[in-house]
């Protein structure tokens, strides 16, 4: 467990930095971070020091046994990092809130997640997802990833907002415009330039984020007007009626910035992970052939694992940071001080051969007949942090690719694989998750 210095004796030596220029490390972080952070491992080991962009002097983690240790930390030890999507998602983002209030939030916001509530959700992915199928070419090669990003987007305005009607069709326009232009800001924070007003793009999140607010603030009102409150399945209303340990409701800046913290989270990242999972199976014919078999069988366990295998082998979201707050802090033989940042590497951990035997081969039996190691498989990121939506995610991402094993066949192809290519935080397939199909007869 990291714990600080005033505690046990001091380590002996802080993680080893690049002798490269600075300018160097910097620029293979950022233009092509996954390569960068690959050649410094092969290069430092599991643990190195990096001066990042943003970010400042930062300990990368790739050994899973210390990334355990980074999650484990307290948060008088290790918090959240303050450059994160909380600056551009608001002050009340889960993303933004530390410590004693991050629990609260946390407690609050975890029942919709579980249970009955999160069941009642597959009938709306499910028809969102027959719906944007029925739409698809036949016997054409297509990016898939519109279609996904438009069926997750859907789902959520739909189960986490609560919004139909009005609401509904300008959320599915002002939303992504937020997201995308957002998620930019948060890796790459442009100057806020006064001069330019709604011109600039921190003046068009501005204008975005006041109609946002504006809808959020109807869709509040009508739930706080309903006589079914208590029966509604969706988010917002279930905020509504939700109470603090105080007996306080949440303010409506809270689910504003709640709500759009969880489409953040959970609608490009999901729908990126359902473009690669199309990618993968397309180019692995006697999997897709299992899948297809098991489906007619009732049966998902095939499938289970193969969403398993492309979160690892393909891991949206490739890193993710804590600042350290003791003085100083033990990383298994290092220390790393106050003042600096620690990575985790995700992506780093999930190609590591000597955790993954031949990482690159694309194997969904490794998850058959066994749950992941939550120490070595980590694409929701873990401890206090990790993904409040881990739960729902799963879940979608299952019932989308059942209902695509009932509505179409996929046709394999024997091209290479796509590349990865960055969108903001995430890591998308380069070509869109490219596939062809066609028309399955009995659906």
């Amino acid at each position: 467990m990291s714990i600080p210095t005033t505690d046990r004796p001091a380590a002996p030596a802080t993680p080893p930095t690049p002798r490269v220029p600075r300018a160097l490390v910097a620029g293979a972080t950022v233009v092509n971070r996954r390569a960068g952070l690959e050649w410094l491992r092969s290069r430092h080991g599991s643990v190195f020091t990096v001066d990042i962009p943003v970010f400042g002097s930062t300990v990368v983690v790739a050994d899973p046994l210390l990334a355990r240790d980074v999650f484990r930390a307290p948060t008088d030890v290790l918090e959240s990092v303050e450059q994160n999507l909380g600056r551009v998602l608001g002050p009340n983002s889960m993303f933004a809130l530390t410590g004693e209030r991050h629990r609260r939030e946390r407690k609050l916001l975890a029942p919709p997640f579980h249970g009955r509530r999160l069941r009642s959700y597959a009938d709306v992915i499910e028809a969102s997802a027959r719906a944007e199928m029925a739409t698809w070419p036949t016997d054409r090669e297509f990016a898939t990833m519109p279609s996904f990003m438009r069926i997750t987007l859907d789902v959520i305005i739909k189960a986490v907002f609560g919004a139909h009607g009005p609401e509904f069709d300008r959320l599915r326009i002002v939303l992504p415009r937020m997201v995308e232009l957002g998620s930019m800001l948060a890796v790459v924070p442009l100057p806020q330039l006064p001069a330019l007003g709604d011109m600039s793009p921190w003046g068009r999140l501005r204008r975005w984020r006041r109609e946002y607010d504006a809808i959020v603030g109807r869709l509040i009102a009508a739930a706080q007007a309903a006589d079914d409150l208590d029966e509604r399945d969706d988010v917002l209303s279930m905020m509504v009626a939700s109470r603090y340990d105080d007996g306080s409701p949440m303010t409506r800046d809270e689910i504003a910035d709640e709500l759009l913290t969880m489409l953040s989270a959970g609608h490009e990242t999901t729908a990126t992970t359902l473009a690669w999972a199309v990618e993968r199976i397309s180019r692995h014919p006697a999997l897709l052939d299992r899948l297809v078999a098991e489906r007619a069988a009732g049966e998902s366990a095939l499938l289970e694992a193969t969403i398993l295998e492309v979160q690892r082998a393909r891991p949206v979201i490739d890193v993710t940071f804590r600042d350290v707050v003791a003085t100083e802090v033990h990383l298994g033989d290092w220390t790393v001080r106050r003042g600096q940042s620690v990575m985790v590497g995700i992506g780093l951990i999930h190609s590591d051969p000597s955790v993954w035997p031949d990482p690159e081969r694309f194997d969904p039996d490794r998850f058959l007949g066994t749950r992941p190691d939550l120490t070595e498989w980590i694409p929701f990121g873990g401890g206090a942090r990790r993904c409040i939506g881990a739960a729902f995610a799963s879940m979608e991402l299952q019932v989308v690719l059942q209902t695509l094993l009932d509505e179409v066949v996929v046709v394999p192809t024997s091209r290479r694989g796509e590349r990865w290519r960055p969108r903001g935080v995430a890591y998308a397939p380069a070509r869109g998750g490219r596939v062809r199909v066609r028309r399955r007869r009995n659906a």
